[in-house]
């Protein structure tokens, strides 16, 4: 859904350019969050028998425990953006975020600073680089109509490919991603790397040391999407297609996406489909197709009702299911709640939902 985000914007004249300013922009909403039989896990880490942490043998045992069903959410965003614009109309763009939000277990969480994002644009044209969101992360309609405050249902719940996104809190995958739109159509294409650290042995340390020795291997690892959007009259096709490479060891994960969204007056929706190849050494749990739908409904002026489905082919995908809708008060303000079932493979399935109030700013 589009957000329209007010800026304070501070001008300062600059030979050679004809403008700067920074912005601020954002949201924050809180509300009651409820999970059926709802857990916390536990990890504890045991040194091993060299008693030094962070060697090869330490030894990691997790646990769980009741955590309480109905939890206070929230989330505080606030987007800050440094922008300048040469006489010649390129515009460059700086982003970092700080961003708090609750601990999943009814805690306040203390707000975190995110990596940098830069980006140039020109016409058509845009550059990203850094804490980038890739390919899929921009294709029009992969997410749809997410649902409840927190948008905790997809209809891309059965998608287990891990593709570049941008990172609210971490610093993201230093990547760059690449668009270009002309009339109908948009291209766009992002990479990022990684390098894969393995230990294959370790020596313990002798007395008086204290720290011993590790055997590392590290697997280069590239990671590439594309992908292409048409938009005619009211509805919008794109086609996005990644792949990964792992250092040469012959598995290459790979997703290919298509999307479909269209709006008729009050009513609007997108499909869904993908073809997911993880390379998993199970891959009856994570290969196959997913597929989802995503319906929004304008009830009035104000309000809307909102439907989504996703889940995949795969033993060991997510299913989605659930309803939920937005009430606009003006000036920014909506409250937000939705309820649905989620199912994680051959586990049982649970029920989930919310209910709170967003401000935009």
């Amino acid at each position: 859904m589009k957000k329209v985000l007010f800026a304070t914007t501070a001008l300062v004249a600059t030979a050679g350019v004809a403008a700067a300013e920074v912005n601020f922009s954002g949201y924050g909403r809180f509300g009651l969050g409820y999970q059926e039989d709802r857990t916390q896990t536990t990890t504890l880490t045991d040194a091993g028998a060299d008693g030094v942490p962070g060697t090869s043998d330490d030894v990691s045992y997790a646990g769980t425990t009741e955590s309480d069903d109905v939890i206070l959410v929230s989330r505080f965003r606030l987007n800050i953006d440094g922008i300048a614009e040469t006489d010649g109309g390129v515009r460059f763009e700086g982003r970092i975020r700080v961003q708090a939000d609750d601990d999943g277990q009814g805690e306040a969480g203390t707000a975190q600073l995110n990596g940098a994002r830069y980006s140039v644009i020109f016409g058509g044209l845009r550059v990203d680089a850094g804490n980038i969101a890739g390919s899929f992360d921009n294709l029009a309609n992969y997410y749809g109509y997410e649902v409840g405050l927190e948008t905790f249902l997809g209809q891309y719940s059965g998608v287990d490919y891990s593709f570049a996104t941008y990172s609210s809190t971490g610093a993201g995958v230093n990547g760059v991603f690449f668009q270009y739109a002309v009339g109908d159509f948009a291209f766009g294409a992002s990479y990022d790397q990684a390098a894969t650290i393995t230990a294959s042995n370790h020596v313990a340390p002798v007395p008086p040391a204290t720290v011993g020795t590790l055997d590392l291997t590290e697997e280069d690892g590239d990671r590439w999407d594309i992908s292409a959007t048409y938009t005619f009259d009211n509805i919008t096709a794109a086609l996005a297609y990644g792949r990964q490479t792992d250092g040469g060891s012959g598995d290459d994960p790979s997703l290919l996406v298509f999307t479909l969204g269209a709006e008729f007056g009050d009513f609007a929706g997108t499909l869904f489909v993908a073809d997911d190849n993880t390379e998993n050494t199970e891959v009856d749990a994570t290969d196959g197709t997913a597929y989802g739908l995503s319906v929004a409904y304008n009830v009035g002026a104000a309000t809307t009702i909102q439907f989504v489905y996703g889940d995949g082919s795969a033993d060991g995908d997510t299913r989605n299911v659930g309803i939920g809708a937005h009430y606009d008060l003006g000036g920014g303000v909506s409250l937000r709640g939705g309820i649905g079932q989620i199912k994680e493979g051959e586990a049982d399935s649970f029920v989930r939902a919310d209910f709170g109030a967003q401000f935009n700013f």
